[in-house]
């Protein structure tokens, strides 16, 4: 039977109730509004981060050269007499991304379009000097290049020519001067015949239009086109003698004129630019499918039946007959690196924001606690009058969850409002309800476990004290094992969502031995304080020992916080200095120039300005003199000793290699002497007793052994050195590495493959200026030469989007983790302040000073204070070496090797003592209050 008017006294009492409990439910507010604005703004602000950092990849990579391209080889034979319209098909390249399917289409353009001739033979004229027993010249039309060159005799080669003339062709002056030409010379170049067509190679005439220097550029537009401006000499294979390779630049009618002297079609590249502006992640995944399969649509619109003459797939472009397409794309594997360093940042980031929302719940239990113990005679009261556990239960529901809901609506607007627009990161609206469906629950099952009804002890229980003890016990087990579990799946397969929650357990378990060193440390305490005259100190001691069970949960929030903050300052510590180390090993020194050949800087190059050192890499295939056996291939670094030295005077390579690699003047006399080597380990292991030998043909000069005999061995760290990281870049992965003196240089001949590293030191605030650094290394090795500048590449690492994005996070995550710390701290304090209140009244009663008082809440909260800064900083400083393993800062610091893990100990010292300024101003609060209260309110507390 229900009572008239029931509904209106539920109504009202839900009120008062609201009223009553209006502070507290201002603090769940305040972090279900957080909670639910962060779950709809930090994902799209990590998204922007995200595709700010892919941007800046894909920009840097496209800037060297082409992520896309396509490439075909043109039929001219098939009309008669053969012809090619070099022009409409490079224009008709245009339609070629219409064949990639979805929006692709409009986020990949043609940029431009070249072809390029294979080597054909150079039969006149010849080039001076005897060494030079055949010349090959390469013939390409690079529109691009012609921003990079500056011709210094004639003009540049013509796009179109009067019928009947012949193409025209530039040189770089390196080029011309091998060849012995100048502007308006003629050249007779043959070119291998087609099979099936021709019984004879066809020759065709050129003449020499202009010759070019090239000009130094920013983009790295030479990256592999050394070619254009520095001919290349290598071994004759069949013959004694060197073979002169070099490459010519000709206009774009040159394809159709070549033609029509019978040569066959060249290679035709179209270079493809991908657009990742706006939500560059999300832009480049949808891209990543149609790119896989683009060769294959390619394939099935443009290709239809076989080439009657070779057999492969004929296709057309633009209305002309050519060969296959063949697709290059580096976009994809460039993502797929992106893709893991974003996987490792997420990675590092779910334990920052597991933590936050470890210390958010905890503080929301603390203020559910001190709410209902706000309520605690007035819920005793109405569960005398006969209210039942579930209405209890529900009251309390019905006053806050209306407070939840409004606050977790309020929270999402403002959070989508504040959100970034246009990035690859969504609003997590699933995020967004778990965390407030959690606050919600939580209220109800604390609630019931205050209210209901204890159960009768029956006769065979144990006591309650055993009881308690015992699911104690089993508590603190299952945390310990849990924690182990989940530091040894850590450890074996990387953090995830779930095992990001391992540092809340290692916290949880930090505090647990806190918990239990309590009572050892503070009676020991209580000994010696019982041998003092006064009474504030065994009291202090006291009352921690008695108040630790209660605030451990205070003191779970301050480990926690602080442990996350130290790990957070710890892990950008680390990536910080690794990012020095990073630079240091991608310039080498100040500075760092590459070239590819082998190329000796001008006489006195050097001498003034800036401090340099000459490393050559070469390719060998060796031979061990103990067992014969052939090592294939082998990098070879020649470098001069006292040139490193004075570069890096401190590097241990560098004081290594004047130590062991010396020759004496007596054995540079003789011509078959032996150089000098230092190996790595593992070439090291493949012979272990003897030397190596090498077959190599000098310059103008007959075939002869070259014999490099061991003179120690290269540690890991001496590998790693930064003095060899530009010429270690450039080396594949695997290949055994040896180390000589720069007399190398003048027995090994020029390689195609080889490369030249140049490292510079500025000696004064002149010529230390990035400025004057690129200056002198494109003085010494040309304007071709990829120039790195230390402090340039350090700006250039730490402005990456995802190393600001990882600190930014984790920043964000350790200030409000804090503020959400301290209002747990303060509710904490609050709530177990009736005790210390209760306890101080007596002793006031008794004589107790103010000051005395004071002292007595400080002594009180002391050992918190001292039990937080211990338990945090041992969590920081544990959490990153229990996943050492799979803690890979390198993909962020662009290093050789994983970074030491360096602790922020300026950082950790801030927090500690923000923690006891803390728990000062907590006590002298409490103080406060107390000194205000009339010996009457002191009386009734007591």
């Amino acid at each position: 039977m229900t009572r008239p008017g029931g509904g209106a006294v539920t109504c009202r009492l839900i009120r008062k109730e609201t009223r009553g409990d209006l502070p507290l439910l201002a603090c769940l507010a305040a972090v279900v509004l957080v909670l639910t604005a962060l779950c709809a703004w930090a994902p799209a602000f990590a998204g922007g981060q995200e595709d700010r950092a892919l941007r800046q990849r894909v920009d840097a990579a496209q800037a060297q050269a082409p992520l896309i391209s396509v490439s075909t080889t043109p039929q001219v034979f098939t009309t008669v007499p053969p012809a090619l319209d070099a022009a409409g098909l490079l224009d008709g390249g245009r339609s070629l991304t219409e064949q990639l399917i979805g929006a692709a289409p409009q986020q990949v353009t043609v940029i431009g379009g070249s072809y390029d001739y294979d080597q054909a033979s150079l039969i006149s004229p010849r080039p001076p000097g005897p060494a030079n027993t055949s010349t090959r010249l390469a013939l390409s039309h690079l529109p691009s290049a012609r921003a990079h060159l500056h011709y210094v005799s004639g003009h540049p080669p013509a796009d179109e020519t009067p019928l009947g003339t012949a193409p025209q062709v530039g040189l770089s002056q390196a080029t011309a001067q091998a060849l012995g030409v100048r502007t308006g010379s003629r050249l007779t170049v043959e070119f291998a015949k087609t099979l099936g067509v021709q019984d004879a190679p066809p020759q065709a005439k050129l003449v020499v239009s202009g010759i070019y220097r090239t000009s130094a550029a920013s983009d790295d537009f030479w990256s592999g086109q050394e070619t254009l401006d520095q001919p290349s000499r290598y071994p004759a294979e069949r013959s004694a003698g060197t073979v002169l390779a070099a490459r010519g630049l000709v206009g774009l009618d040159a394809a159709d004129l070549l033609a029509g002297a019978g040569v066959g079609g060249p290679r035709i590249t179209w270079q493809l630019r991908a657009d990742l502006s706006g939500a560059s992640l999300d832009r480049a995944r949808a891209l990543t499918g149609p790119l896989s399969h683009y060769s294959a649509d390619l394939s099935e619109n443009l290709c239809q039946g076989a080439d009657p003459l070779t057999g492969d797939l004929a296709c057309h472009v633009a209305g002309q007959p050519t060969g296959p397409l063949l697709v290059i794309d580096s976009l994809t594997p460039l993502l797929a690196a992106f893709t893991a360093q974003d996987q490792q940042a997420r990675e590092l980031a779910t334990f920052a924001v597991d933590a936050l929302a470890t210390v958010t719940l905890a503080t929301v239990i603390v203020a559910i606690r001190l709410l209902l113990r706000r309520r605690q005679a007035h819920l005793r009261l109405q569960r005398a009058r006969g209210a039942s556990t579930v209405r209890l239960v529900l009251l309390r529901c019905a006053v806050a969850w209306p407070v939840v809901a409004v606050a977790a609506l309020l929270g999402w607007t403002a959070g989508g409002a504040l959100a970034p627009s246009g990035t690859s990161g969504s609003p997590q609206p699933m995020a967004a309800a778990l965390a407030a469906s959690a606050v919600a629950v939580t209220l109800p099952l604390m609630t019931w476990l205050a209210v209901r009804e204890p159960r009768r002890p029956g006769r065979l229980r144990r006591s309650r004290r055993n009881i308690a003890v015992g699911r104690r016990v089993v508590l603190e087990l299952t945390v310990l094992l849990a924690t182990a579990a989940g530091v040894v799946a850590l450890r074996s397969q990387g953090p995830d969502g779930i095992l990001g929650a391992v540092p809340a357990l290692v916290a949880l378990t930090v505090v647990l031995v806190l918990l239990r060193c309590y009572p050892f440390v503070l009676r020991l305490v209580l000994r010696q304080a019982r041998r003092g005259r006064g009474t504030v100190g065994f009291v202090g001691a006291a009352r921690a020992a008695h108040d630790a069970p209660a605030t451990g949960l205070a003191l779970f929030v301050l480990v926690l916080t602080l442990g996350t903050a130290v790990f957070g300052g710890l892990v950008h510590r680390t990536i910080d200095d690794g990012l020095v180390t990073g630079a240091a090993w991608t310039a080498g020194a100040d500075a760092s120039a590459t070239v590819a050949g082998t190329v000796t800087p001008a006489s006195g190059a050097g001498t003034t300005g800036p401090r340099t050192a000459l490393q050559h890499l070469y390719t060998l295939d060796l031979t061990g003199q103990a067992d014969g056996a052939e090592i294939s291939p082998v990098a070879v670094i020649a470098v001069d000793p006292e040139q490193l030295a004075t570069v890096a005077p401190k590097s241990p390579l560098a004081r290594t290699l004047s130590a062991r690699l010396t020759t004496s003047t007596d054995a540079l006399a003789e011509a078959n002497a032996a150089l000098p080597v230092l190996l790595s380990p593992d070439l090291r292991a493949r012979e272990r007793t003897g030397g190596f030998t090498s077959r190599v043909v000098p310059d103008g000069q007959r075939r002869r052994d070259l014999v490099l005999t061991p003179v120690g061995t290269l540690t890991a760290a001496e590998l790693h050195d930064p003095l060899l990281g530009p010429a270690t870049a450039q080396i594949a992965a695997g290949t055994p590495v040896l180390i000589t003196t720069a007399e190398a240089a003048r027995l090994i001949p020029p390689q195609s493959s080889g490369s030249t590293v140049l490292l510079l030191k500025g000696g004064t605030p002149a010529t230390a200026s990035p400025a004057a650094l690129r200056s002198a290394a494109a003085k010494a090795l040309g304007p071709l030469a990829r120039i790195r500048v230390r402090s340039e590449t350090l700006s250039a690492l730490r402005a990456d989007g995802l190393t600001r994005g990882l600190g930014t996070i984790y920043t964000t995550t350790s200030i409000l983790a804090a503020l959400s710390g301290l209002l747990a701290l303060v509710l904490e304090l609050t709530l177990t302040s009736h005790e210390r209140s209760r306890t101080t009244s007596f002793l006031r009663t008794l004589g107790l000073s103010g000051t005395q008082a004071g002292a007595l809440h400080f002594l009180q909260l002391l050992p918190l204070a001292l039990a937080a800064a211990v338990g945090g900083t041992l969590l920081g400083l544990l959490e990153p070496r229990l996943m050492a393993q799979t803690l890979d800062l390198r993909q962020f610091t662009g290093g050789p090797t994983q970074p030491a893990l360096h602790t922020d100990f300026s950082l950790t010292v801030a927090l500690i003592a923000g923690v006891t300024a803390l728990i000062l101003a907590a006590t002298v609060t409490e103080a406060v209050l107390a000194r205000r209260r009339g010996l009457g309110a002191v009386l009734r507390l007591g």
